[in-house]
């Protein structure tokens, strides 16, 4: 991995380490957690303080020394005085726990999706705007360095004109992991938007990078959506879904996912030219190019960590990867998502069970196939004749 380096690490440069509060340090915010200790051993940061419900041990903080605990984000920060604030918090949090760091001055990395609907998204980026601190949103991939590098690619003609961008996932996700948390597999709780399904949570990542790669970060770049959300799991919100998307530039992006699918293969995002193809698997980082006239071209690229990008901006100046605004593209999905007939059930017949890690586990039938094929033909999966898709599709504009 490629690591943005900044003058705090320099000999002659030393400066005091930014104090972090971390909210969310179980689950997936463990992975915040290691990454919080590897850049303190690297001299940026030091953990200020953890936001959980039940307190970290002795053994979760390991190596950490004795960092302020608390419930309440408001008192954590203000009793530490935190310069950023890590959010890995349930999605439906994510806007007002945001705007409590904002007021307390604190800049933001927010985990992905930022918000759960789009109006809770504008609260939260305004209010973040409006209090003068930076927010970076968690999208790890879009901080690959294969990202500008496929795009310089695309506009020099590497591959053509450009036709249109597919993304395909496909996961294995058993029972218990729609039972990690009271939210998870939920379109709302309690009345309140969460909107967690497979592509605006786990595989949220394809959704986004396709649309970067296509040029349509921005809400402003999305003029329609249309959804097909189903579930094989008896779960509230979607575990296998196409999007297509039609930009304002008139490129089609169309991604496919399931969490039901027969193995777990490597998530990845295709750009499709008029003479040749370029596909990004974005968790490593590797790009393949293909185009008549030429062998084909494998290459791995470095990553700038989004969470050292962040102290860069407060300490340097350097710029966001991945702010507010270049996620808004996503965001108009997540509405999309959201504002959706309630997803259709996979009839039985169409899935079988299988042992998982953590219990019982769906299967679609076919699913990992259809899946590429999505991506590969830029379609829904009711234009490939998979039996259990939704007719006619929802669109949203």
């Amino acid at each position: 991995m490629s690591i943005l380096h900044t003058e705090a690490e320099g000999p002659d440069t030393a400066r005091t380490p930014l104090p972090v509060v971390l909210a969310g340090a179980r689950g997936h915010g463990r992975s915040h957690l290691l990454n919080i200790r590897r850049l303190e051993e690297a001299g940026l940061v030091r953990l200020a303080g953890v936001c959980e419900l039940r307190p970290l041990d002795a053994a979760e903080l390991d190596g950490f020394g004795a960092p302020a605990q608390s419930a309440d984000l408001d008192a954590l920060l203000a009793a530490t005085g935190a310069r950023i604030a890590v959010l890995s918090t349930p999605i439906q949090t994510h806007a007002d726990l945001a705007l409590v760091a904002a007021r307390h001055g604190a800049h933001l990395l927010l985990e992905k999706p930022p918000a759960p609907s789009y109006a809770e998204f504008r609260r939260m980026a305004d209010g973040v705007a409006a209090a003068g601190v930076a927010c970076q949103i968690g999208f790890q991939s879009l901080g690959s360095h294969a990202v500008p590098a496929i795009l310089r690619m695309v506009e020099e003609g590497a591959i053509g004109a450009l036709l249109g961008v597919g993304g395909a996932g496909a996961w294995v996700r058993d029972e218990a992991y729609f039972r990690r948390a009271p939210w998870a597999g939920r379109r709302r709780l309690d009345g309140v938007d969460v909107v967690d399904g497979v592509l605006t949570n786990p595989l949220a990542h394809a959704v986004a990078t396709a649309l970067a790669l296509a040029g349509a970060s921005r809400a402003e770049d999305v003029e329609l959506v249309e959804t097909e959300l189903l579930r094989a799991h008896a779960i509230e919100s979607d575990d296998t879904s196409g999007v297509r998307v039609v930009t304002s530039a008139g490129v089609r992006v169309a991604v496919a996912a399931t969490l039901c699918a027969e193995k777990s293969a490597e998530p990845y995002v295709v750009v499709h030219g008029s003479r040749g193809r370029i596909t990004f698997w974005y968790r490593q980082d590797r790009v393949l190019v293909q185009r008549g006239g030429h062998g084909p071209v494998e290459t791995e690229y470095g990553r700038t960590d989004l969470l050292e990008n962040l102290v860069a901006h407060v300490t340097d100046g350097a710029p966001l990867w991945v702010p507010p605004a270049e996620t808004g593209g996503f965001m108009r999905v997540v509405e999309a998502v959201r504002t959706a007939p309630e997803p259709r059930e996979i009839p039985a017949a169409h899935w079988h069970g299988e042992p998982g890690d953590g219990g019982p586990r769906r299967v679609v039938h076919g699913v990992d196939a259809l899946v590429g094929a999505a991506a590969d033909g830029l379609k829904l999966f009711s234009e490939l004749g998979a039996p259990w898709a939704p007719s006619p599709r929802a669109g949203v504009r």
